[in-house]
Order: C-alpha cells, then structure tokens, then sequence
C-alpha cells in the first residue's frame, strides 16, 4: 500500500485487544464485515530476543486476507528492528504498522511504552520514524499508524499536539481514544478530542471509545469528521456491529459455536471460549447459567454442547422458534 493512501475511509476497523483479537477473533470480524483487523498487541523486545510465543500473536492465519500488527515498546532501534522482521516474514499480508502509544496498563506504561509516550513526543516521533525506516529496510510501502489517547492525565489534553507531531514524523494514520490514561475505561470517552485531534491534522483519524453499535460507528463518523471507526469492547459478542445486522438468538448461538470451532482450528487457548460463552449468551434466557457451565468446559466438544443446551433453553423460553432450529 502506498504510504500516503488510506483505503479504508468511511469503513469500520477491528481494534488491537490484549487477550482477546487472536485469529479465531479477527476472522470472524472480517466475515462480518470489518474492513480491516488487528492483532494484539506485539511487544518489540519480545521479537528482538527472538520469542516464538510473540511471533505466534502476529503471524496472520490462512484464512484472513491480511493483518494490521500492532507494536508497543519503548526503544525506537527495537521498532525499526522490529518492523522489518515483520515485513519480511508476513510480506503481502501486512497491511500496516500500528504503534501503541494508549494501553495506560501500569505493567506497560512502567517501561516507558503504550500511554507513557503521552509524556514524550520527541521519542514517540522517534519510533514513527523508525518503523518507516524498518519498512524501508525491508522494502516494504505499508503504512506507518499510531493509537493514542487523549492525554495520560485527566484535563491534560495532549492528543491534538502529539498527532501533529506524529504525522510530521511520517505517521499515515492516527487512531485517537477519546478517554485519559488514567481514566482507564471509566467515564466516558470524549468524542469532541476526536473531532479535535481530526481538525489538527492531514492525515485520516481513525476514531475510537463507546462504539457499541453500528449506529454509535455512523454517529461517530458524523459528528467527528474522522475517516474511519475502529471497535473494540463494541466487538464482544458482536461482530454484527461492523454491518448492522440484528442478529437473532439462533444467530448469536450459531455465531458462538463457530467461534469455538475456529478456536480449535486455530490452536488457540479454549480457556477464551469461557469470555466468548458470557459475550454471546448475555441477555439471553439462562445466560447466568450458561455461564456458569461455561467456567466449567475446557475443550471444543464441551463448549460445543453448551451452545447446543443454550439452544434448548432458548426455545423452551419461546425466544426461538423450531423451525429456526431444524
């Protein structure tokens, strides 16, 4: 992709989620229509030591057409070392480079890397420039993006001034949360710093925070002027979000089971199926239940039969019909 062009305007993004936007996940997420996806959260001193275990967070699977890969860290020679090793080894498939400069987790930002950056943007220039200096290395065109959030102290807005920062270094994109670092995810998120960080710069803003609906995404567009929507707690059982859809009981319980297939099929901890079990059942018949049961299944077989009880349960509450079953 060139650098300068941004493909994905007017389009709703699947975010970077620790624990959470393995394969099975962000496979499902482009089945139902997000435009792009990303992985976790990749630490770049967990590839410059050379750890399978960190490969394994960002190495796309068969199925999915491409990958955004997301870096965190703190020394700018480790993102350029980094960023190439990526671009060699997923070629093609990397859509782009996203840097972390918004996780506000104490055991990230203790290092220097994620919303610390907040506090530096003369570094945070630094490691945009040499992820387009990795790319460069390996002869590869992506973008270069960053997400950041709206300051890392509460009324200490930064994020217009460090996004102006960003693109001058070469950023192609920035991603803006509109919550503080300290807030976590309490309160809500500030779409006017959306609005702000958007009117501040020339590069495409992708906007983010409280986007828990398809209409929350189109409202977001509207009101901020951002390019993009990227989702992320909004995806938790509903990969409807990116298209609207308003999926039946049948469908969610359909969608869950295929997710644990996919779990399965792509080697991934089952142990995440237990999440999956209270995002896809809540508000239905049993959810408290179901989840109960949940916390007590460990392979595919077992979650499987969940999402076949959570059907009966459904039914005998009337909420799906039988011919919807056969």
């Amino acid at each position: 992709m060139d650098r300068t062009a941004w493909p994905y305007r007017n389009a709703l993004l699947m975010a970077p989620m620790a624990g959470v936007s393995d394969a099975a996940y962000r496979i499902i997420a482009r089945s139902h229509g997000a435009a792009l996806a990303y992985s976790e959260m990749v630490s770049v001193a967990g590839l410059h030591y050379g750890s399978d275990k960190t490969w394994d967070l960002l190495v796309p699977n068969d199925a999915e057409p491409d990958l955004a890969v997301q870096l965190f860290g703190a020394d700018p020679s480790q993102f350029r070392e980094a960023t190439a090793a990526v671009a060699r080894r997923l070629g093609n498939r990397l859509a782009l480079i996203d840097i972390n400069m918004a996780c506000p987790v104490p055991k990230v930002t203790k290092g220097g890397a994620g919303a610390a950056l907040l506090d530096e943007p003369t570094i945070a220039a630094e490691i945009v420039r040499a992820c387009r200096a990795g790319l460069d290395d390996a002869g590869s065109d992506v973008a270069v993006t960053a997400k950041i959030r709206r300051g890392r102290r509460t009324d200490e807005e930064v994020a217009p001034f460090f996004a102006q920062a960003l693109e001058q270094a070469g950023a192609s994109a920035i991603a803006i949360h509109g919550r503080y670092a300290s807030q976590l995810y309490r309160g809500e998120a500030d779409w006017g710093c959306v609005r702000r960080v958007t009117e501040a710069v020339g590069v495409p803003v992708i906007g983010s925070g409280d986007v828990f609906s398809h209409d929350d995404a189109l409202r977001m567009l509207e009101e901020t002027g951002c390019a993009t929507v990227m989702v992320a707690r909004g995806t938790y059982g509903n990969p409807w979000v990116f298209s609207g859809h308003e999926p039946t009981t049948k469908e969610r319980i359909d969608a869950f089971a295929r997710h644990v297939r996919l779990l399965d099929q792509t080697g991934a901890h089952m142990a995440r199926a237990r999440s999956l079990a209270g995002w896809y059942f809540k508000g239905m018949p049993g959810a408290a239940s179901l989840r109960g049961e949940a916390v007590r299944c460990s392979n595919a077989n077992e979650f499987l039969s969940l999402a076949e009880r959570a059907l009966v349960i459904a039914r005998a509450g009337s909420d799906v019909q039988p011919e919807e079953c056969e």
